[in-house]
């Protein structure tokens, strides 16, 4: 009776599956957060009769086996790395990535993280920090008694002073690529770490070799699609629902064993 397990292992995939996209629903209203997917493969076989055996005296190969599958198991959970819509807000240091990229922030730690969440702000020193405070685009400090602020397509920031209409390049931001993207490692709080999988981080000046250019005053939503998340979300509890009535009819199969006289 191994249908009891396998139909196990269904119901633990559908309800991986559910907590995946009840993540992304939550994360719905994030900037810049990346939709989840879960996938899945199938478990081992138990190989009955294998494909190509000989099947009598006379050296006759089965065309086909007998092979019993084991259930299903996630495989992983990949990131959809397509850009959100842009949302313009008007805030001189609300930044959106048009393209491909990533700012690169600085922990307590003094390692590297990454976002594409642009939502940044000023500490009382004038440094350019993310919603945590940390560090962003090489310390870029703004003046105190700078009147405004302006970043252009190319992440070069300057600050205009009332007796300085010109204004002062006080620093320029980069993007960092990297080739899978996929395989970067979630911290939370809108940043990700490298990993082996996703490769180093190749940083350079946002517009050249495929990055992204920089748009301020706007804001990078979140790329879930909600519609597609609920029809997900019906499909997964159908499906767990499948599995439990498999794990009913094979409790019914072993009643009537046990009632055998």
């Amino acid at each position: 009776m191994q249908a009891l397990r396998i139909a196990a292992t269904g119901m633990h995939a559908q309800q991986t599956r559910v907590e995946v996209i009840s993540n992304n629903i939550a994360n719905m209203s994030t900037n810049a957060y990346s939709a989840r997917r879960a996938e899945f493969s199938d478990l081992h076989y138990q190989q009955i009769r294998e494909p190509g055996s000989i099947t009598s005296a006379t050296g006759a190969i089965a065309p086909s086996g007998v092979e019993l599958g084991l259930g299903v198991k996630a495989a992983s959970i990949s990131m959809n790395v397509e850009q959100g819509a842009l949302r313009q807000t008007g805030g001189d240091l609300d930044l959106a990535i048009e393209g491909r990229g990533y700012f690169e922030v600085t922990l307590p730690s003094g390692q590297s993280a990454f976002t594409r969440d642009g939502g940044l702000k000023r500490t009382g020193d004038g440094l350019i920090v993310n919603s945590d405070g940390f560090a962003i685009g090489g310390d870029i400090t703004i003046p105190q008694d700078a009147r405004s602020i302006a970043v252009n397509a190319d992440g070069e920031v300057y600050a205009f002073f009332d007796d300085d209409p010109a204004g002062q390049l006080l620093g320029t931001l980069t993007l960092s690529l990297f080739v899978n993207e996929k395989g970067l490692k979630s911290l939370g709080g809108n940043l990700f770490g490298e990993t082996e999988a996703s490769g180093s981080p190749i940083a350079g000046q946002p517009g050249l070799d495929g990055r992204g250019t920089v748009q301020q005053g706007f804001l990078e939503d979140s790329s879930v699609d909600v519609v597609k998340q609920i029809a997900d979300l019906i499909e997964a509890q159908r499906g767990y629902e499948l599995n439990s009535k498999v794990i009913t009819a094979v409790d019914q199969m072993l009643s009537s064993t046990t009632q055998i006289r």
